[in-house]
């Protein structure tokens, strides 16, 4: 792959979980991944732009005190649509505390009805947008995964952050912290790639890039783009065929994607109209197509249906077994 990646970025759950196995050595399960959840390691929430992303839990403190203002100052306008004002707000942190403190966790439908009885009507996107709110200041997030018998589980229980998470690493400068890691993820990248996968403003985003110029973990390289000082090396033994999810991080993380993507192939892999990002085929980083697998009950053991984008570009075999390897671990 041309590009050290990382993952965050996760709308879809089942894909978060395989962008994060995908990275990792051996053979990771989706039990294995969902553990990390369950033991409070890793969190969800709306983390950057508007967004679903998985962080660690000790991270999540000082991410939302980058981007979490300038998330609710661009949802702001959203609320008064949806007549959640003040106090409605105030209304919402007072119930959803009550019904979760004490080490309580509820999925997102039982918080809805938390919210229907206090007179917050949840439906026509209030629910959401209330829950989000708590979310994006750093009152609640989303922690173990609720168990689905048959199926792959595609939601998470909601939990007070100041319960469920009770250390935080929290940076000198937690704006100069992210773009770090951003290069380390996701170098060779630029403060306006920075801009666009944190949500923040270009001048925030450069802010960053110039507080973070003394750091040694990463260094400055031609066109205002920076990589991280020490990059891992390549397996020998890695496979030159890889399948991953929706929404890449590999892909969706830059304002330019075609030096990961073929410019003629960007319309289909997406965003498309309804914000989709398809899964992702690369052959030696190159995205070359797209694939599809169901996660509804009792399917997720299907067989995932590859679509070539490119001819030619990789052989039936290396595609099957990219694509077995994230069926062993969505079936595990």
């Amino acid at each position: 792959m041309p590009r050290a990646t990382c993952s965050r970025s996760r709308q879809d759950f089942w894909a978060g979980r395989w962008a994060l196995a995908a990275r990792a050595t051996g053979s990771p399960t989706l039990r294995a991944v969902d553990r990390l959840f369950n033991r409070g390691v890793l969190v969800r929430a709306w983390t950057q732009r508007g967004t679903l992303h998985i962080v660690p839990a000790e991270d999540l403190a000082w991410t939302l005190s980058v981007t979490g203002e300038r998330q609710l100052h661009m949802a702001a306008p959203r609320y008064r649509e949806l007549g959640l004002g003040a106090d409605e707000l105030a209304t919402c942190e007072r119930v959803i505390r009550g019904a979760l403190s004490g080490g309580n966790r509820l999925t997102r439908l039982e918080l809805f009805d938390v919210l229907q009885k206090a007179g917050i009507e949840p439906s026509g996107q209030r629910g959401l947008f209330a829950v989000q709110n708590l979310a994006l200041r750093g009152i609640i997030c989303q922690g173990p995964v609720v168990p689905r018998a048959g199926g792959v589980s595609r939601d998470q229980l909601f939990v007070l952050t100041e319960e469920h998470i009770p250390e935080s690493a929290v940076p000198s400068d937690p704006l100069a912290e992210m773009f770090v890691r951003y290069i380390i993820g996701h170098g060779p990248a630029t403060a306006e790639d920075f801009a666009w996968w944190s949500g923040l403003t270009l001048g925030a985003a450069r802010a960053g890039a110039a507080a973070s110029a003394s750091d040694a973990r990463i260094r400055p390289i031609d066109e205002g783009a920076f990589v991280a000082r020490s990059m891992p090396r390549r397996n020998a033994a890695a496979p030159t065929v890889v399948a991953l999810g929706s929404f890449e991080e590999y892909y969706i993380s830059y304002i330019d994607r075609t030096v990961a993507c073929p410019s003629g192939l960007l319309a289909a892999i997406g965003p498309a109209k309804n914000g989709m990002v398809r899964p992702i085929l690369l052959a030696d980083g190159v995205v070359i197509g797209t694939w599809r697998h169901s996660t509804a009950l009792g399917r997720h053991t299907d067989d995932a249906v590859p679509e070539l984008l490119t001819a030619g570009a990789a052989s039936d075999a290396d595609v099957a077994a990219a694509l077995d390897r994230y069926a062993a671990f969505i079936a595990g």
